[in-house]
């Protein structure tokens, strides 16, 4: 098997499965109780606290455990807008997000829009960028909250949210900034996000941890309601018994990737510009988002996205798992909708070309030969879908 198919989960780290093992077994106290067996438990989930800290500069006070990055985008948006609504009874309020956000950040923004919230959906330009004038020209005195994500899951953009949420505060300084950082975490370097961030949602198994466990950063000082009620647990900001054994994970895999970053980082880069440059051999290939060859500040190191003109993309992918392929033709989120990628058509791609998209996404566990052999199978894949050959 070759699995490229990065963006959507990865491969946990023996190291990750080895820190969950005890506390699915013996270790098995609850972090809230008081004996010993629960104060290694409580231990367990401050060091995880600290592991993730560390990746975005933060203080591990400000990182709250949740389910993952959708609990964690649910959260920012809705507990910016309770905090909002407190203050301001006689107003719903506005929002301010793009296009090409995960629809955990756009499902969430439409239900607040049912609740009379005003949202604005900033389109990027052709290469997936949002630039810091068109978030400012468009905030207003009701704006209570910007939400822009660090980089995308489809097409790998990077974009400018330091930038942003600097231009932000020089127009309003109690606009809260946040940032969906679930691609980027432990991919990149962000040990400065948290000093340009109010709130930053990132997720557990994007980066070699378990799935089911995620965080949102939370600056200190700032008001913010909580998501979950119940008991005290996350200093009162989200109730509910610590998944120990999966925060134990997640923690080992922060720790992993804060000390193998820069690696990891050339690794997938160069494997990255390896892949593109094998499929611009095949004709009509159009990169979708930033690129040039080496660049990791502008487009994710390990993300590969091209439109294939001619081939209905969902028939590659069924053709690519006979051979023992792992892809994807956008997020694995939307994956079995007809329509085309939201993120696609925001940059310009038309139906046809979006419908014609692949989604190749890597880490440091892929070979080069691996990346030899995937190109050359979905150059033969293509040239068989637009002959009208649809079995290898």
């Amino acid at each position: 098997m070759i699995y490229l198919d990065n963006a959507a989960t990865t491969k946990i780290e023996e190291s990750a499965l080895n820190a969950m093992l005890p506390f699915l077994k013996e270790e098995y106290g609850n972090a809230s109780a008081v004996y010993e067996l629960a104060r290694r438990s409580k231990k367990a989930v401050f060091e995880a606290r600290k592991n993730a800290a560390s990746l975005i500069g933060a203080m591990p006070s400000e990182i709250f455990f949740t389910s993952g990055g959708t609990e964690s985008d649910n959260w920012a948006l809705c507990g910016a807008y309770e905090t909002f609504r407190k203050k301001n009874t006689g107003s719903a309020g506005h929002i301010i997000t793009t296009a090409i956000e995960h629809h955990a950040i756009l499902h969430t923004a439409q239900y607040l829009e049912s609740l009379g919230v005003s949202v604005t959906y900033i389109k990027p330009d052709g290469e997936g960028f949002i630039s810091p004038a068109q978030v400012t020209e468009v905030i207003r005195p009701d704006t209570f909250l910007v939400s822009v994500m660090t980089a995308n899951n489809e097409i790998g953009t990077i974009e400018p949210v330091r930038e942003i949420a600097d231009a932000v505060r020089n127009v309003r300084k109690d606009i809260l900034i946040h940032t969906d950082a679930v691609q980027a975490f432990g991919q990149i370097h962000l040990e400065d996000l948290s000093k340009h961030a109010d709130l930053m949602s990132a997720s557990s198994h994007k980066l070699g941890g378990p799935k089911g466990v995620g965080i949102l950063f939370v600056r200190d000082g700032v008001k913010f309601s909580p998501f979950m009620r119940g008991g005290m647990q996350e200093s009162g900001r989200r109730a509910g018994t610590e998944n120990v054994a999966g925060i134990a994970g997640f923690g080992e895999a922060c720790k992993l990737a804060f000390a193998g970053i820069d690696s990891k980082i050339t690794a997938e880069t160069a494997l990255r510009d390896r892949l593109v440059a094998k499929l611009g051999d095949i004709t009509d290939v159009i990169i979708n988002g930033a690129y040039s060859e080496g660049d990791f500040e502008k487009r994710l190191p390990g993300n590969v996205s091209v439109c294939i003109k001619s081939i209905e993309g969902e028939s590659a992918l069924i053709m690519l798992d006979r051979e023992g392929i792992c892809a994807s033709s956008g997020s694995a989120c939307a994956t079995g909708a007809m329509d085309p990628s939201h993120v696609l058509k925001a940059i310009g791609r038309s139906d046809d070309e979006a419908k014609g998209s692949l989604r190749l996404t890597l880490s440091h566990h892929n070979t080069e030969e691996e990346i030899d052999k995937a190109s050359a199978v979905i150059a033969e894949i293509v040239d068989k879908l637009r002959n009208g050959k649809k079995h290898l």
